[in-house]
């Protein structure tokens, strides 16, 4: 019987999705990063076994089918959730079309044309090298196989290389795969998951640790693997909104218009979802404003179930998570003579530090303060005999001091720089094949050398060093700690600010770190006023990308 074989593979196929979560996870940069992948398609998977589970041994394909609907909009996370719920109700539903026992070539290209089918009318704007490719060449692959007329178990074995080969075709029809040298983490979460089901159904499961592919002749899954190289990459750019907001509904009108929320859904951000049948609905949608989205949905019907996720903060979760990986890959390697470890509140800022030659980055700054815990650990990853901590705030220098006392079998100190920028002049100073104490005095030498300006908005009232009043919502310009300039416009702030430091003494190089919330429209306009300004200062502009402060400088 058709509901047997799926009532008995899926868990299984499920079980294995969730094994290789992490291995998902971890392709996890584009198109869009909401989230885990594999964590979201294993809870969205493990949740529908719950309900197959739960029902009668007798249970029909079309009572297996609506619990496969239910399960997987109940318990889908995240967008990859979301869109792998539609592709097992449309092939789910699709099944229970099958007429005879067994199915047949014809009704699993059915079923997997039922999944396109519905996988597709969910997602409004379709985006190709992305797991809905997958299901389209799959779906492909089995009306071929069923033209061909070939036997269910050749077209199971098929349809397992296609989505494999599709999976590794994903960097070529998404650039930006290409360029980080991934392949589309829920692609490749699909293909598991059809490999395992295809396995289960075919007797070749056994266990996961000694997970096999289907077609030990086929190369397609070693193609994959050739194509994955997984990076650390903290300049994620597939969504310019910040929370992935994800919640269920339940409309309270039968009247309920899902065009006209879905539009709406549209205008308040991307990657918007809503997906299931009066009353009942899953919503899905990255925007700035979750707050907005849930008020609207409340006067239209009831929420619960809601999940806000920073996904600034997961992509750089994900990037230290690999980071620790790739540490651990090198724990066998000789220790360094010398180590650094920097903190750094934007990715920008990081991928500067790095190429200065800092081996280990801690991600924090103001309101992000990292503890001595996390600098002790930065301190170990650095695998070094000798290693120099830049803490770039003053608020993290007592940490770090802390981590250096804590810190057994390394010798290690502090260079006390309060900004990133004192931390780039130190790093090029820095002689990794030099002592430690020779390397502090140098750098401390160099962070004398550097002025700091910082402009950020006021979160309440004060005053400026003149005594200038200051209210909440102006644009500050900071210099070594004191308030020097007040305004309302961060462009003429910086170039006041860079004036008025250029009076006191005058330098020849001025180092800019655009913020987050700076456009690169807004940063180039920036930079031509301060070449207009100062005419004979050297700018070496940077995208820093931290959050509150809109710039920072430093001149020397």
């Amino acid at each position: 019987m058709i509901a047997n074989v799926v009532r008995n593979c899926f868990p299984v196929a499920a079980k294995v999705v969730a094994d290789k979560a992490d291995e998902i996870n971890k392709l996890n940069v584009f198109p869009v990063p909401d989230g885990d992948t594999g964590t979201n398609m294993s809870l969205t998977l493990g949740t529908v076994v719950g309900e197959i589970e739960s029902l009668p041994k007798d249970a029909s394909m079309a009572d297996i089918a609506k619990a496969i609907t239910h399960g997987s909009l109940m318990g889908a996370r995240g967008n990859s959730g979301v869109i792998t719920s539609q592709i097992l109700r449309g092939v789910a539903e699709g099944l229970v079309n099958a007429k005879g026992a067994q199915a047949t070539t014809a009704d699993i290209a059915a079923a997997l044309r039922n999944g396109v089918k519905v996988a597709f009318k969910a997602v409004r704007k379709p985006v190709e090298g992305t797991i809905l490719t997958v299901l389209k060449d799959v779906s492909a692959k089995a009306d071929q196989m069923e033209k061909n007329k070939a036997t269910p178990q050749e077209t199971l074995d098929a349809i397992v290389v296609e989505a494999y080969e599709s999976v590794a075709r994903t960097p070529d029809l998404l650039p930006v795969l290409k360029e980080n040298g991934v392949v589309d983490s829920g692609a490749f979460g699909l293909a598991t998951f059809i490999e395992a089901f295809v396995n289960a159904y075919e007797g070749k499961a056994g266990e996961v640790s000694d997970f096999k592919t289907t077609v030990d002749s086929s190369d397609a899954k070693a193609q994959v693997a050739n194509v994955v190289d997984i990076e650390i990459n903290d300049d994620w750019a597939g969504s310019q909104y910040r929370y992935c907001t994800e919640f269920l509904f339940h409309a309270d009108s039968p009247d309920f218009d899902e065009d006209a929320n879905l539009k709406y859904l549209a205008s308040m951000g991307d990657c918007e979802l809503l997906v299931g049948s009066n009353p009942d609905y899953k919503i899905h949608v990255h925007t700035n404003r979750p707050d907005r989205v849930l008020r609207h949905m409340l006067h239209r019907g009831q929420i619960y179930n809601v999940f806000v996720h920073n996904m600034d903060l997961e992509a750089q979760e994900r990037t230290e998570s690999i980071r620790e990986d790739k540490q651990a890959a090198k724990a066998d390697e000789p220790r360094k003579h010398m180590g650094f470890v920097a903190v750094a509140a934007g990715s920008g800022q990081a991928e500067i530090l790095k190429s200065l030659g800092v081996d280990v980055i801690v991600f924090g700054g103001q309101t992000m303060n990292p503890s001595t815990a996390d600098i002790l650990g930065a301190i170990e990853k650095c695998n070094a005999d000798n290693v120099i901590v830049l803490p770039d705030n003053g608020n993290i220098r007592m940490a770090s001091e802390a981590a250096v006392t804590a810190v057994e079998g390394v010798n290690a100190a502090v260079v006390p720089t309060k900004s990133v920028l004192q931390a780039f002049a130190a790093m090029f100073v820095a002689d990794p094949d030099g002592e430690l104490d020779a390397n502090v005095e140098d750098m401390n030498d160099a962070i004398a050398e550097v002025r700091d300006g910082e402009v950020t908005t006021a979160v309440r009232d004060s005053q400026a060093a003149d005594g200038t009043p200051i209210h909440d919502g102006d644009v500050m310009g900071i210099e070594g700690g004191a308030i020097e300039v007040v305004g309302n416009d961060v462009q003429k702030v910086t170039v006041d600010l860079i004036n008025h430091m250029q009076e006191e003494e005058e330098g020849d190089t001025l180092t800019i770190l655009a913020g987050e919330d700076l456009d690169d429209d807004a940063f180039q306009s920036l930079l031509d006023a301060i070449e207009e300004a100062q005419p004979d200062l050297e700018i070496d502009s940077h995208r820093g990308e931290q959050p509150l402060y809109p710039v920072v400088f430093s001149i020397e």
